[in-house]
């Protein structure tokens, strides 16, 4: 299976435009333009035909969208140590916000105490991207059932010139608050966060359904002005 052939078969020039836009620190030339949809069928399709490895040990991809398959096709991945292992391998080559947020495996769900080990690692990367994805999996995997305070901590003191990452801990810090909204409080309350993030934290937190009119009402009180 040639599969730059595959995805160049697959272009949608007025998807590539709008990725182009949306994904404005990747060079245009290496995006092809494939829809999400058609790259995780893709995905299976790769994982059907026995071709993953190969393309999985082929790093580094040329493009975008090369990236993009190979999230997905870790995403899939039901045994957690080779998924880990593959994993591991790509992060320092993801460089871009939607490569890193849509790289979720299922199998991580089985695996969290391993999963917090490599979270806790990952915090400390030089990686932006990496940094980011330990943010994501934080939020995605340890505010529900397996919770603890001091994951908010973890993310709280991160500082970080990087606006991917700022963004992200604002992000995990508007679900914190509406998922655990008594323990997530206190770190707006006291203006835990860098400034432009509080902020975000604030303005996010307010677009959610999940937040209610009382709780948005008292949140817009603790902007910080100027």
């Amino acid at each position: 299976m040639n599969i730059q052939d595959k995805l160049f078969s697959m272009q949608d020039k007025n998807y590539q435009e709008f990725s182009r836009k949306l994904i404005p620190n990747i060079a245009p030339e290496k995006i092809i333009g494939v829809r999400t949809p058609a790259l995780r069928q893709l995905a299976k399709e790769v994982l059907a035909a026995g071709a993953a490895e190969a393309f999985l040990r082929d790093l580094p991809h040329a493009y975008h969208e090369e990236n993009q398959l190979h999230a997905f096709i870790l995403s899939a991945i039901k045994d957690y140590e080779p998924c880990m292992a593959y994993l591991e391998k790509f992060l320092p080559y993801v460089d871009n916000w939607a490569t890193c947020d849509q790289m979720s495996p299922k199998v991580f769900k089985k695996h969290r105490p391993e999963l917090l080990l490599q979270i806790r690692k990952w915090l400390n990367a030089e990686d932006t991207y990496t940094v980011r994805y330990a943010i994501g999996m934080l939020m995605v995997h340890f505010l529900d059932e397996d919770f603890d305070r001091s994951y908010l901590e973890m993310v709280a003191q991160i500082r970080s010139e990087e606006y991917y990452i700022n963004m992200m801990i604002a992000w995990y810090f508007a679900t914190a608050l509406a998922k655990q909204y008594p323990a997530a409080l206190p770190y707006i309350e006291e203006r835990r966060l860098a400034v432009w993030t509080h902020n975000k934290a604030i303005q996010k937190a307010i677009e959610s359904r999940r937040i209610s009119v009382e709780q948005k009402a008292y949140l817009r009180t603790l902007k910080i002005r100027g």
